[in-house]
């Protein structure tokens, strides 16, 4: 199936049906309690005599316990998942230096799209009826463009917009060799970041002379209804429109309930499709995801979502498990997605 038929068929299907992004990829590493060798990998990896410490580079792992993350994979595509992410969300040359592994920046990306594209076609075969899919996760990174990190000097930047682009860039780029089937800029908490993201893929679009959908999921970061950097939900759609994305939505922070009025404004405004992937609510270190939400709450406020036509794209973010997406998956089955017109949505995938 070509890129612009693959394309389509998610179009259909947006309109068919509320589609099921997966889980908390991290949320799953760290149940598996990996120790420093595990993610140094076997002596064919050549990490053995790295000289920075790797535990807790959870990307990584698709390069040195490519089956662990393969066994994720499958575990949210088994729970009914139709679009799984790749474990890229610091896949980018900016995130990795914390580790010294920006060499390494181009083979996480491609080798995170190739095990995600495995699985899901594996399960594709498994179930025709019920394509899946790969979204090539792009993370906010750890620096911000709009806001000093120092408090004793507000016009300093510890990154620029051009270095941005150049680590999205080269993440891109492995990820659209990889296999991936849509780009999603996610966790959006300065959207200057996700502008120079959204820079780049058009630059790889331009560069390769073809379009993959994005996806746009912003972050509202506590009560007072705004990004980190300051804008509200309205603001933060304004200023990713023109980026044509396939759909904009909201993710991580907060749980679903938090979540509510800002996903409603979303939908009131966007004219495209709505994502929405919360928390398992508050973080909460006497459960055992840390997270407060057990699978049916989670469900049953995501359900809200749905029965109120807020949505078209639902999953988990921190701390959801495949059981969360198991039980949001029966809970929206039956649920019709919100209605978009056909010609802008038509050209937001263009």
């Amino acid at each position: 199936m070509t890129t612009t038929d693959k394309t389509a068929l998610l179009q259909r299907l947006l309109r068919e049906r509320i589609l099921v992004l997966d889980g908390a990829m991290g949320t799953m590493i760290q149940a598996e309690k990996l120790d420093e060798a595990d993610f140094r990998g076997p002596p064919a990896c050549g990490l053995s005599d790295h000289t920075h410490d790797l535990k807790g580079d959870n990307d990584l792992l698709v390069l040195t316990q490519p089956a662990v993350v393969a066994a994720i994979h499958d575990a949210f595509l088994e729970a009914g998942a139709d679009i799984i992410e790749t474990n890229t969300f610091n896949a980018t040359r900016i995130a990795q230096s914390d580790y010294r592994l920006e060499a390494k920046v181009r083979d996480i990306n491609f080798a995170a799209a190739r095990i995600a594209r495995e699985r899901a076609d594996a399960w594709t075969a498994r179930t025709p009826d019920k394509p899946r899919f790969v979204a090539g996760a792009l993370g906010p990174t750890n620096r911000t463009a709009t806001i000093s990190p120092d408090v004793n000097d507000p016009g300093f930047r510890n990154v620029s917009f051009d270095e941005l682009v150049a680590a999205y860039g080269e993440a891109i780029d492995g990820l659209i060799d990889g296999g991936v089937d849509l780009l999603l800029v996610e966790t959006v908490f300065d959207t200057l970041n996700a502008k120079a993201a959204l820079f780049a893929i058009d630059e790889a679009f331009d560069r390769r002379g073809t379009r993959l959908p994005i996806i746009v999921s912003g972050t509202i970061t506590d009560a007072s209804g705004r990004t980190l950097s300051g804008q509200t939900t309205e603001a933060f759609w304004n200023s990713v429109r023109h980026a044509r994305p396939l759909a904009v939505g909201l993710n991580c922070a907060l749980g679903a309930a938090l979540m509510r009025p800002y996903i409603e404004e979303l939908s009131r405004v966007a004219d495209t499709f709505v994502s929405c992937y919360p928390n398992a609510g508050l973080p909460n270190p006497m459960s055992d995801t840390g997270y407060d939400e057990a699978p049916a709450t989670t469900a049953a406020l995501v359900a809200d979502f749905a029965a109120n036509g807020f949505v078209n794209i639902v999953g988990g973010c921190c701390g959801t498990t495949p059981a969360h997406i198991r039980a949001i998956v029966e809970a929206v089955k039956n649920l019709p997605p919100r209605i978009v017109p056909v010609e802008e949505t038509a050209d937001a995938a263009a």
